[in-house]
């Protein structure tokens, strides 16, 4: 079974959010996966996906204050700077952490560890929704 969906993730301010939830519910056929996995694209420069600790906040701010450390706004180098002093840090950090995630399913379930969970970097200090694209490869209940 193959499936692919466009969806929509709601605007979020900067920093890093645990999306799992929000993306599960647009993605229901996920349940009916016997075994197989999930491709997760995010189709932006300027945010990006990764796996991460699902129980305490705190890593999020942290991940924050640390991509801001490594990737300072207003660097005298930066030339890509014609959105504002956070457009070419998007883009670094969203090199740095990447796009895409594959992550297998199994008995209806996306195989994550027990602390994990996805994450949402924005690295946009005003951003709109982002878009994702879920590509589901499996074999179904009964199949």
């Amino acid at each position: 079974m193959w499936l692919q969906r466009h969806i929509s993730l709601k605007p979020r301010s900067r920093g890093f959010h645990l999306i799992t939830d929000e993306v599960l519910a647009q993605m229901p056929e996920i349940s009916g996966l016997q075994t197989g996995l999930a491709h997760f694209f995010l189709q932006h420069t300027s945010a990006s996906l990764s796996i991460n600790e699902n129980a305490d906040s705190s890593v999020r701010r942290d991940m924050e204050r640390h991509f801001n450390v490594m990737v300072p706004e207003d660097a005298p180098y930066y030339e890509h700077t014609y959105e504002g002093p956070d457009d070419i840090t998007a883009h670094i950090k969203s090199s740095l952490a990447g796009a895409e995630l594959t992550v297998p399913i199994a008995g209806g379930c996306l195989l994550l560890g027990t602390w994990q969970g996805l994450y949402l970097g924005e690295h946009r200090n005003a951003a709109a929704s982002r878009s994702l694209v879920v590509t589901l490869h499996g074999q179904a209940d009964g199949d």
